[in-house]
């Protein structure tokens, strides 16, 4: 098991409920951490309409996680 810190803004944070989370999962990348979430929280958004950022730098959804990571998914941002 790994244990990650999950961020959450916007449109997640309020379909999730919360706005952070550390979990214990099994998987590897952090698009298989996002598949797993969404099974878990109503997510409207797919992976296609988010970035994902691990360790404070963006990456892709196959980057690796190792255990105490942290990983934001930023939905897009309106804004005037």
């Amino acid at each position: 098991m790994t244990t990650i810190h999950v961020q959450y803004y916007a449109i997640l944070r309020e379909q999730a409920g919360k706005s952070a989370e550390t979990i214990q999962t099994q998987t590897k990348t952090a698009a298989a951490l996002y598949d797993e979430l969404a099974k878990r929280y109503p997510f409207s958004l797919g992976r296609s309409q988010l970035r994902v950022a691990v360790d404070d730098e963006f990456c892709d959804w196959d980057a690796h996680l190792v255990d105490g990571c942290h990983v934001v998914f930023i939905p897009p941002v309106a804004g005037g």
